[in-house]
């Protein structure tokens, strides 16, 4: 979609939800948000696979919803919305259909010399079992915060929740994730 020309959000608006050009503004949304937003939804479901899903049930949904829309925040703030909730609804799903035991998921680092502690990517492979095993709201608000580098009034925007909530969840993500590369119970 490189060869999408950029245009800005409200002409993009206006050939959506213009019936005769809905089909062209679509095809300028996708090419302006597409990346950014498989990204984030990346991030939250954790392959490529799963993440190509859930983009897709997402422009589905903005192309059934776009006249809905009613501009109040920016486009990409109401599409990076509709992307979490799928998100997390389909990591809800997931995890209705399978239960894992933590055991299964944890490796056993007993016999690690101290030295593979410090080493960074088995730190990055620690680092991300620990954000799989938060709950689906605090692994969201820690993404947005830590990888995203989102302002709490953007998250507060985005998932609905107040900024002294979504600060408490965030708290909460990061003490969790540190007990466990710490290995602390």
């Amino acid at each position: 979609m490189s060869d999408v020309p950029k245009c800005d959000d409200k002409e993009i608006l206006k050939l959506l939800k213009n019936e005769e050009s809905s089909e062209k503004g679509f095809r300028l949304l996708m090419g302006m948000y597409k990346v950014r937003l498989y990204h984030h939804i990346r991030q939250l479901v954790g392959n490529h696979e799963d993440a190509d899903d859930v983009l897709q049930n997402v422009f589905i949904k903005v192309f059934r919803n776009i006249n809905n829309f009613e501009e109040k925040s920016g486009l990409y703030t109401w599409l990076y919305r509709i992307a979490t909730n799928e998100s997390l609804t389909f990591i809800q799903s997931q995890k209705r259909k399978q239960t894992i035991s933590i055991d299964d998921v944890v490796i056993d680092i007993s016999d690690k010399t101290s030295e593979e502690f410090f080493d960074e990517k088995h730190l990055q492979i620690k680092l991300e079992k620990a954000i799989d095993l938060l709950p689906a709201k605090q692994k969201t608000v820690f993404h947005l915060r830590y990888y995203d580098e989102m302002t709490y009034e953007d998250m507060s925007s985005i998932l609905d929740t107040s900024v002294g909530a979504l600060k408490a969840s965030y708290h909460h993500a990061v003490k969790k994730i540190e007990s466990f590369i710490k290995g602390i119970d």
